[in-house]
């Protein structure tokens, strides 16, 4: 097997471990929009699955599919193999990719950890104390407000990166250039819109945090999908996005057989 071979089977596992999770937050966050509890994230998710019926085997083959993502989203901010960069937009393209390699890092490592069984299952939101975390540490430094709003600006942009997606629904690179089915294309929206709200109301919390200078108010996922689900609507609104979580895991699921993946070998592994 080739090294673009060996990449896109593990881009591929990646999507559709991406999917597995993201099913799986949503799942859980409608759950509790009908019957209240602790919503998570998704390494809460990783934790739930680690408890399942052959759990630690499923963490497993999620931690290679997570690293693969990570590799092969690093390996397209590093290389350019479409020469996004004569662009602004393919610029900030470059740089959603590494952000996107670096988080999937994160989330592979999670994986492997319990899979091994070197950390203990943590349900709810591991990544809300993760947030208030690095906020809290960043506060501490030189400039570090300015910093804080600029990451809570870089995640509006992402929100609306997301948007963007959702609206035009450009997802012709499921199978060459063929369009995809009409119901694809709305799964893909409704899960795109899901995640670019929930993008925003992180971006909020980390402004929101650097603002007041209070660690406190950052938060993740788990969070953002808490502060919907106490509003006076809550229950519909948490309904309506963890609804559209579980389609964007769904959409993943398909992304994993049939997008098609672009993959070029680093010049120092030539």
């Amino acid at each position: 097997m080739t090294y673009n071979e060996k990449m896109t089977l593990m881009a591929r596992i990646g999507f559709a471990a991406r999917g597995l999770v993201y099913i799986m937050v949503g799942w859980l966050a409608l759950d509790v929009a009908a019957n209240g509890g602790e919503t998570t994230d998704n390494q809460g998710a990783l934790g739930t699955l680690a408890n399942a019926p052959l759990g630690h085997a499923l963490l497993a083959i999620c931690a290679i599919g997570f690293a693969g993502y990570a590799i092969w989203r690093l390996t397209e901010a590093i290389t350019d193999p479409e020469n996004r960069s004569r662009t602004i937009k393919g610029k900030f393209e470059r740089a959603g990719y590494a952000f996107s390699g670096l988080t999937h890092v994160g989330l592979a490592t999670a994986a492997a950890r319990l899979a091994l069984k070197q950390t203990r299952a943590q349900h709810g939101s591991p990544g809300d104390a993760s947030a208030e975390s690095w906020s809290a540490w960043l506060l501490t430094q030189p400039g570090g407000v300015v910093l804080l709003v600029l990451a809570g600006i870089a995640l509006f942009a992402v929100a609306g990166a997301q948007a963007v997606k959702a609206y035009k629904a450009r997802f012709t690179e499921l199978d060459g250039d063929v369009p995809a089915p009409h119901y694809v294309r709305w799964i893909g929206r409704l899960g795109y819109a899901a995640r670019a709200l929930i993008f925003a109301i992180i971006g909020w919390f980390i402004i929101s945090a650097a603002l007041n200078q209070d660690a406190d108010r950052a938060g993740g996922l788990g969070e953002a999908l808490k502060q919907l689900r106490a509003q006076s609507e809550g229950p519909a609104i948490l309904s309506a996005v963890a609804l559209g979580l579980c389609l964007f895991g769904i959409f993943s699921l398909i992304e994993a057989r049939y997008r098609r993946i672009r993959v070029k070998k680093p010049d120092f592994l030539q």
